[in-house]
């Protein structure tokens, strides 16, 4: 190991607090803070490999977001070719984000009992299985009828593995981005976080091209596994090398459950990602049923994604210049849900504009919403567990967006009234943004 992971290691096991756990914005959450002992920096042997496990790292992250932007690429040959029923286009693109609420709270746990790093290979084995599965078809299924049963339960079992394996990786990641690289934070943090951003953007304007090239919706989804496979051949020999120890749980800071800051935080961060990941998966087929080519959609949508690191970027530097966030949470709020809304009903031929004020909006409310974690909060551990709050709730809770515009879809035939959804939604995250911005703290007398 290097000196300064050496030096991390031992300010950890001297239960020292260290200058990474202050709620300084933009640092990283950790899942594991309140574990004991504390854990120990990853294994690695050299500087080599340090960079070689950064390099996984990324590499993960790079995987996080393909499953939802490449199915809503090639949505309708998907629902046309399986003869998928309605209800089943509507579960599809809601239960990978349900998940990652309910499976948020299980990760500390697992990383408590066999490791971080061995959980999130086993994260990965999983997502790489459930990519596989998802177009496959399962003849032996067929009953009388359309084919849609024989690959409606692979598309099923596969959604709900990609989407559990993805909770995992989103909480225990961040930690160990900071537990292992606290001399290069800023370096791997921006690294880890634009990965993500970039596995959005891939999958949204490389499956349709995959599919008009290959003539098959199941061959162009099939192709999103390789990458996984290969990050899960690439950390397996970092993850076994590593000897797992029993943690317990201490758990310190206050109690965020019964905080009103908290809460006010975390619905705002329902709110976006109600908007958020409703992006990932209906504005390409928005954009479809508005006339506009699969190829060029599927562009519009990755320039929205790639807007949205822009916006990432420099929103939470804005953000922690000021002594309260309530001007800059309302904007991004109603930027995001006005773009959304004129994406569905504007002018089509300013498409690029209102994705281009989606994607600015989007980025930034993402991004100051995760800020709140590090401006609301006084230490490292109140911060882990509003963390955890906003996970588990935020996504579990922000699965209802993608839910409500499928069923206003089947409701009408078209997308008209999800726009109007949308800036009812952006109307509340900046009412829920204007509070959540206000110069308080969790645990305090007024929080």
């Amino acid at each position: 190991m290097t000196e300064a992971t050496n030096a991390a290691a031992k300010r950890q096991q001297a239960g020292k607090p260290q200058p990474d756990n202050l709620p300084r914005p933009g640092n990283l959450v950790d899942a594991e803070i309140d574990e004991l002992p504390a854990p120990e920096p990853t294994r690695v042997g050299s500087r080599r490999g340090l960079v070689y496990l950064g390099l996984c790292l990324v590499l993960i992250g790079l995987n996080l977001r393909t499953v939802f932007s490449s199915f809503s690429a090639v949505l309708p040959e998907v629902t046309s070719q399986a003869a998928l029923p309605g209800w089943a286009v509507v579960v599809l693109t809601t239960v990978p984000v349900t998940l990652l609420g309910v499976f948020a709270p299980l990760a500390p746990v697992l990383a408590r009992r066999f490791g971080a790093e061995r959980v999130l290979l086993g994260a990965m084995a999983v997502l790489t299985a459930g990519l596989l599965l998802r177009p496959v078809e399962l003849p032996w299924l067929q009953v009388s009828g359309p084919p849609g049963p024989a690959h409606l339960t692979a598309l099923l079992a596969g959604t709900a593995a990609c989407g559990a394996a993805i909770a995992l990786c989103n909480v225990l990641l961040p930690g160990l981005v900071k537990r292992d690289f606290p001399h290069r934070l800023g370096l791997m943090g921006g690294l880890y976080t634009t990965a993500i951003c970039a596995s959005a953007a891939l999958g949204a304007g490389f499956t349709y091209p995959l599919y008009k090239a290959t003539g098959e919706w199941a061959l162009a989804l099939w192709f999103w596994a390789l990458p996984a496979a290969v990050v899960l051949v690439l950390f397996l020999p970092v993850a076994v090398r590593q000897d797992p120890i029993r943690h317990q749980a201490v758990r310190e800071g206050v109690n965020v459950w019964r905080s009103a800051v908290a809460w006010q935080v975390t619905i705002f961060m329902v709110l976006q990602a109600m908007m958020s990941f409703s992006v990932f998966a209906w504005l390409a087929p928005i954009l479809r049923e508005r006339g506009v080519d699969g190829a060029t959609a599927g562009l519009v949508v990755s320039a929205c994604i790639v807007l949205q690191m822009l916006g990432s970027l420099f929103a939470p530097a804005l953000a922690a210049r000021v002594r309260d966030q309530r001007a800059i949470n309302m904007v991004v709020a109603l930027m995001t849900g006005g773009g959304f809304a004129l994406s569905i009903f504007g002018p089509l031929e300013l498409i690029w504009v209102w994705a281009g004020l989606l994607g600015l909006g989007q980025g930034s409310l993402t991004a100051v919403a995760l800020t709140m974690i590090m401006l609301r909060t006084r230490d490292g551990h109140t911060a882990a567990h509003l963390s955890g709050m906003m996970q588990g709730v935020g996504y579990g809770l922000g699965s209802s967006g993608t839910l409500l515009v499928g069923q206003l879809h089947q409701a009408t035939g078209s997308f008209t009234a999800a726009g109007v959804l949308f800036l009812a939604v952006g109307l509340l995250a900046a009412v829920f943004g204007y509070r959540a911005g206000r110069n308080r703290f969790v645990g305090d007398p007024t929080g």
